[in-house]
């Protein structure tokens, strides 16, 4: 799905995003002000129809929520996200006896070998940020983080159950 990013002058950025064989097109434009307008354009030639606007605030939060934020709707037990230059955002859920159950997030972001920002632990609808330094991993949980393909690999491999494989 190729993205196209284009300047403008005096007003900001626009992104076209094919969304579709039929070459229809989403046309995203990101203002200086922080305002969105999202228009589509039903293929390359066409003039683009405006669909809405959204201040930064909402933008923000709406693309949250598409990114996956409050809601999975995949039921695994991990999911991945590209954001870009190789970096993924990923979730994983804690088994039972991994390596990092009941230690805590001072102690995971300080282990040299977890090379990954974890972000946040999910805990039923309770989202606990990273910033809660004493903060414990339960099993069920699911942890947030952020970093390159190879190091969320070796990441996996502390949330797994003792002796499993890769996924």
């Amino acid at each position: 799905m190729p993205i196209r990013e284009s300047d403008l002058p005096g007003v900001g950025k626009k992104y076209e995003i094919d969304i579709d064989y039929e070459g229809r097109r989403l046309v995203i434009v990101t203002h200086n002000t922080g305002k969105r307008e999202v228009f589509m354009k039903e293929d390359a030639k066409a003039d683009a129809e405006k669909l809405f606007e959204v201040s930064d605030q909402l933008a923000r939060k709406v693309g949250t929520i598409l990114e996956g934020a409050y809601f999975q709707p995949v039921k695994d037990d991990t999911t991945e996200t590209t954001l870009g230059d190789g970096t993924n955002i990923e979730w994983f859920e804690v088994a039972a006896d991994a390596d990092v159950v009941d230690r805590t997030f001072a102690d995971l972001l300080a282990d040299a070998e977890i090379d990954v920002a974890i972000v946040a632990i999910q805990r039923g609808e309770r989202v606990i940020p990273a910033s809660e330094a004493e903060e414990r991993p339960q099993a069920g949980d699911t942890i947030v983080a952020v970093g390159s393909t190879e190091a969320l690999d070796r990441f996996e491999q502390l949330v797994l159950p003792e002796g499993a494989g890769h996924r």
